[in-house]
């Protein structure tokens, strides 16, 4: 298997749905894609999909295997992968590159008390909590 390359491309948050679509599906067609998109965007027409598939294989998001159809479209990178980027950009844009501003802002107001214990529990057993 080739190495992933880096992450070119930031995509929007409709490429995303997209890309979590393909996550969970694994490499998949347009109508596959849509069928999988349809509970969480109903409005979203085949064509649409299909012209925003497209335009992510354009922009090196998704990878098309043109030797069958309907081609299939796989993202080209892990979802790991893409999100720590992302999240890299974020925190060097919005927290001046602290990823302890950006843990302190998200445990104020996006953290429940139970994932705050998850998470105590998670340091202490890495050793990072004093």
């Amino acid at each position: 298997m080739k190495p992933t390359p880096p992450p070119a491309a930031r995509p929007t948050a409709a490429e995303l749905d997209l890309l979590q679509v393909l996550w969970q599906l694994g490499a998949a067609d347009a109508k596959a894609v849509h069928e999988a998109l349809l509970p969480e965007r109903p409005d979203a027409s085949y064509a649409t999909v299909l012209r925003q598939l497209q335009v992510m294989h354009s922009k090196g998001l998704l990878s098309r295997d043109e030797s069958q159809r309907p081609q299939v479209y796989a993202p080209v990178h892990a979802q790991d992968k893409l999100q720590q980027s992302l999240v890299r950009d974020f925190i060097a844009k919005a927290f001046a590159g602290s990823g302890k501003a950006l843990v302190l802002a998200a445990l104020k107001s996006h953290v429940s008390a139970k994932e705050r214990a998850e998470i105590r529990q998670l340091l202490a057993r890495n050793g990072d909590e004093t």
